[in-house]
């Protein structure tokens, strides 16, 4: 049975959608981008802020769920502007580099993302 996961220590859904639901023992993460969860706006303009945003919010998600960041095993990351890969990509392995394994990962360059956002990261965990 699927259960619904929600923190206020990550922004509210912005749309009808939960922040995360979780099925057995597997976690499905809608995006996150980088807004400030107790001001409601982005941490700046910068891709690289908001994508730390972002994953700090991602994290609070997963916490929320008993989950952690060892248990994620895909993330895909949105991009508003392809160029700002390599940054998003340093701010990601401070999030992710040490994992015991590595999680999958896609990253897409689209033509906009919610709010106007630079980035918009989601993800999927499992506890074994």
């Amino acid at each position: 049975m699927a259960k619904e996961v929600a923190t206020t220590k990550a922004p509210s859904a912005v749309g009808p959608y939960s922040q995360a639901v979780q099925a057995g023992n597997t976690l499905y993460c809608s995006g996150q981008i980088g807004l400030n969860p107790e001001t409601g706006k982005f941490a700046s303009a910068n891709a690289v802020d908001q994508a730390t945003q972002a994953l700090h919010n991602l994290r609070e998600v997963v916490t929320a769920a008993g989950f952690d960041f060892g248990n994620v095993v895909k993330v895909i990351v949105f991009m508003a502007d392809v160029n700002d890969f390599g940054d998003i990509n340093k701010v990601y392995d401070q999030f992710f580099g040490g994992a015991k394994v590595l999680p999958a990962r896609s990253a897409v360059g689209v033509n906009g993302l919610p709010l106007g956002a630079k980035v918009e990261i989601e993800a999927i965990a499992v506890k074994n």
